[in-house]
Formats: structure tokens, C-alpha cells, sequence
């Protein structure tokens, strides 16, 4: 089970693009033992921009860096991330970091269009440019509506991507409700997509509409998923697979719940877990999809 240390990271509201939130963790390791955190806060618009901080899990209260200017802005007007950005992972490729992240634009039938957009980052993390002013993984065939919150591997020459699509827009109580699941795909270059694979892991009962943020870890031969899942509010779900492409979802051994009183009292959401020191840990978000801030929690 999963003990949790606490909350760790609220929105650093001293940046005026940091006014609320601190949503969407992903751990990086740095060569100095030390993990950068990239997270997504909102400014008084509700813009969100994509920012960092450092610290050590085994002293997970002294966040000993936070860069004043985010790592990623919003895009041009009329772009596809010209509303928001939020974060999503980052993969190291030989001296280059690729940091996949969702982009965020206003519709007029449904509230808003996502997809998936690309930054690269050849000086250690410093500062970032976006590869394309579009989408890397925007609306397709098989992703008609959205596309989102990505994670990517490279497994013997192969990018993979657990990813997040949605397969319809739904009027409920008057209002567009969307459902979307986690989805699958495959690259050569980390660009180029081929989104032909299966819905990964898809709802389990009638209440579900909403599957997101999967973090995944390879233990062996065997695939293990962690995601967040909605019926009445957000709780941390868990998959296992053989291949990665065909998963089994195992909500019952997730190990983490929401508390009975506090920041995450209501909700727990949007998993990353990462390896560090010989321990293994999740980096989360708790009630108001992450404007209380980010909790971590340790396996044991």
C-alpha cells in the first residue's frame, strides 16, 4: 500500500502565472540525485503555463528550486494551445529532452479541444522550444474528439504512448459531458504517430466517463499502469499488462484512497510514480483537480 507523506507543493502564487493549481506532476531525474517536478499552475485568466520545481523525496518538505518563468507558455491566438498548456512527461533522448504536454483551446459547442504538443529542450532542461505550432498527436480517425495527457516510453528502438482519447461529447443535465478513455500508440521518432492500437483501459461501470493521466512502470515482464478515474469524483485506479497494448484493470489493489479529512479529502487524482534511491513513489493531486497542490506518497 501506498503511505502518504503529505502535501509537498501548492501553487507558487509569488508568479503571476502561478495563481492556483499546481496539477499534473511528472518526476524527471537530475544527475545529481535529485528529482525536477514539472507541474501546470493557472494564472487569474485560468490560463495554464507549465513550471518546475526540485526537490528530494527523502526530504519531500525542502522544495529547494522553483524557476520564476514557466518552461512551457501558450501558444499563438488561433493555435492549439493558445487557452493553456499542462504537463504531461518528459522523455530523455541522448542530450535532448522531449517534453510531451496537452494544449488547450475554447470551443463554442463543447467548452474546450485538446491535443497532444511537443517541446524540446537541448541544454538540460534550461528552456524549452516547441518542436510544431500544431499538434503532434491531434483529433484523428480514431481519435475523433480530443486528444490528451500523454506518457511515452522507448522500448528497443520504439516510442510507445498511453494517451488519453476522448470518444464523444454527451448533453447531460444541459450541459456537453465528454467520456474519454486511455488509448494506445506507436512512433519511430517520437513525432510521427500511428494511433491503429486499442483502447488500453476503458470504463468499468456505468458511472465512469472520464479514464486519465496514465503513469506507467515496467517491473520485469509485467506493465503496471496507474490512472485516474471518474464517476461521482476522481480516484487512482491501477492496470496490469503482459505487453503494454492489453491491460487489466485491478482498481481494488491501488493501494491509495482519498483522506477522511484535508487537502485530498474528496479527491485523488492524476498519478505519477517514479523510482528513486531503492523506493518507489507517487507524486498526486487532491481535491478541485489540483488547486490544493501536489501530495507524495511511498510504497510499502
Amino acid at each position: 500500500s501506498w503511505r502518504k507523506l503529505g502535501l509537498i507543493f501548492t501553487a507558487p502564487t509569488q508568479f503571476g502565472w502561478a495563481q492556483s493549481h499546481a496539477q499534473l506532476p511528472f518526476a524527471e531525474p537530475l544527475p545529481d540525485g535529485r528529482q525536477r517536478v514539472h507541474f501546470s499552475s493557472r494564472d487569474v485568466l485560468g490560463k495554464s503555463r507549465i513550471g518546475s520545481f526540485v526537490f528530494d523525496p527523502g526530504l519531500p518538505s525542502a522544495i529547494l528550486e522553483v524557476p520564476p518563468e514557466p518552461e512551457i507558455d501558450v501558444g499563438p491566438l488561433g493555435a492549439f494551445d493558445d487557452r493553456g498548456v499542462t504537463s504531461s512527461c518528459v522523455v530523455t533522448v541522448g542530450g535532448s529532452l522531449y517534453q510531451y504536454y496537452t494544449g488547450w483551446s475554447l470551443g463554442v459547442t463543447v467548452p474546450f479541444y485538446l491535443g497532444i504538443g511537443l517541446a524540446r529542450s537541448d541544454d538540460g532542461g534550461q528552456s524549452y522550444h516547441k518542436v510544431s505550432a500544431a499538434p503532434v498527436l491531434g483529433r484523428t480517425r480514431e481519435d475523433p474528439f480530443l486528444t490528451a495527457s500523454p506518457f511515452v516510453s522507448i522500448e528497443a528502438g520504439v516510442w510507445r504512448m498511453w494517451f488519453i482519447s476522448c470518444q464523444k461529447w454527451v448533453v447531460e443535465d444541459g450541459k456537453p459531458k465528454h467520456y474519454y478513455h486511455i488509448r494506445y500508440a506507436e512512433s519511430r521518432d517520437g513525432i510521427q504517430w500511428d494511433t491503429a492500437g486499442p483502447a488500453c483501459v476503458d470504463f468499468a461501470t456505468e458511472g465512469e466517463y472520464a479514464i486519465s493521466r496514465p503513469s506507467v512502470v515496467k517491473d520485469g515482464n509485467l506493465y503496471k499502469m496507474w490512472y485516474g478515474y471518474r464517476g461521482a469524483a476522481y480516484r487512482v485506479g491501477y492496470a496490469e499488462s503482459g505487453d503494454g497494448i492489453f491491460w487489466t484493470r485491478r482498481d481494488d489493489v491501488t493501494g491509495l484512497s482519498a483522506s477522511s479529512e484535508g487537502w485530498d479529502s474528496e479527491m485523488v487524482e492524476y498519478p505519477h510514480v517514479f523510482d528513486h534511491g531503492g523506493k518507489r513513489y507517487m507524486l498526486y493531486n487532491g481535491n478541485a483537480y489540483g488547486r490544493t497542490g501536489t501530495g507524495l506518497a511511498v510504497l510499502e
